[in-house]
């Protein structure tokens, strides 16, 4: 059995203007580093066995601080990486309804079998997810790892595990927050979600 806490990045420079941010290495705004810090003083207090992130600089920054206060050495995996909007990439939902109107209604009816134009298929990128996550409960079972990494990527592979169709990713996980935490289990090819989209730091 494996736990992880899986995390969005923090917030970065396209988030106030909703661009679709997969590939493109799009930096931190102040308060997405801010993101990051509570991150790390939340990891202060538990117990984490390794911290993995995807390549991109968001995730990385996001994940250092967590990895600095428990004495960790963050580890990079490219099967983190985000998914690639293709064309979509840097546009907005009203961009991408001016320049390819048609494959951006595709895309929103089964955004699985219509991904973005030019765009990574959402299944392959689930599968590259799957597979990170199960050799690292391979590599530490009955431990607990954060995994820092991106949006979308999260959703698919958390409708892969749970055995909801991939195509419902967009419906059943409409968002997922800035630096929250989302813990899910894994044990003998089973997957439990205990929590979704809760915050690194409470004021309770």
């Amino acid at each position: 059995m494996t736990d992880f806490v899986l995390v969005r990045h923090g917030e970065t420079v396209w988030h106030a203007e909703n661009r679709y941010a997969g590939r493109t290495d799009v930096p931190l705004t102040e308060h997405g580093h801010k993101q990051a810090a509570e991150l790390g003083a939340w990891a202060t207090g538990q117990r984490l066995d390794a911290v993995l992130s995807s390549p991109l600089s968001r995730a990385r920054l996001t994940a250092e601080p967590a990895a600095a206060a428990l004495g960790l050495t963050p580890r990079v995996d490219e099967r983190l990486y985000e998914v690639d909007f293709g064309r979509g990439e840097g546009l907005t939902r009203a961009e991408m309804r001016e320049r390819f109107p048609a494959e951006l209604g595709a895309f929103l009816a089964d955004p699985v079998a219509h991904h973005l134009p030019g765009g990574e298929d959402p299944a392959v990128a689930a599968d590259r997810a799957i597979a990170c996550l199960t050799d690292i409960a391979h590599e530490v079972p009955e431990g607990r790892v954060l995994v820092v990494a991106h949006s979308t990527l999260v959703r698919l592979a958390l409708c892969r595990l749970l055995g909801i169709p991939l195509a419902r990713y967009r419906q059943v996980f409409p968002r997922l927050e800035n630096g929250a935490l989302t813990e899910l289990r894994l044990w003998d090819g089973r997957a439990s979600l205990l929590r979704l989209n809760a915050p690194a730091l409470t004021t309770d």
